[in-house]
């Protein structure tokens, strides 16, 4: 059981095939630290995300992590362990691109509360199996991500005869 007063771990991994992470937590058992897990999650890739660049999708999956795990990690300390530096490094870019600024934004709320350290993938290879092996993105998974449909804006055609002309006259006399 998680003890929300202690704080978390979070693992996390992206791979060409999926994205992974174990949630862990240190607690005391028998006078001593014992690390361990809470819980793991993992899905595969869509195809739009597999032709994201590393750095990319491993700031992609840190937001869909703590989305994810919101449950567990809203208001509580939380360190993430990843082996991409570029997560290491994102809450201090000055100058992110597009998508990165994106995910700035996304995990911007656990700031006060996230660290974020950089270890050798052998160091968390829960999380690394996890993003090799996904479980696949479907309705039977936890962790389902339904596609989302591109929005259908309506687009609605105005003549200039239905425009109120009063209104404009007196626009332009005021």
């Amino acid at each position: 059981m998680p003890d929300f007063k202690l704080p978390f771990k979070l693992y996390i991994d992206a791979s060409g095939d999926g994205l992974g992470a174990a949630l862990h937590q240190v607690q005391i058992i028998n006078d001593k630290p014992v690390e361990g897990p809470i819980c793991f999650i993992s899905r595969q890739i869509n195809p739009a995300e597999a032709r994201y660049g590393a750095s990319q999708m491993e700031c992609l999956f840190l937001v869909w992590a703590l989305e994810k795990l919101n449950y567990f990690l809203e208001g509580c300390a939380f360190e993430v362990i990843t082996d991409c530096t570029a997560v290491k490094s994102l809450l201090n870019m000055k100058t992110p691109n597009r998508h990165m600024l994106r995910c700035q934004i996304a995990i911007q709320e656990y700031s006060g509360n996230m660290t974020i350290a950089h270890k050798d993938g052998n160091i968390h290879r829960n999380a690394d199996g996890l993003s090799r092996w996904p479980l696949p993105n479907d309705i039977d998974n936890p962790a389902y991500v339904p596609e989302e449909p591109s929005p259908q804006i309506p687009i609605e055609g105005i003549s200039v005869t239905d425009l109120n002309t009063t209104f404009f006259e007196e626009l332009r006399n005021s």
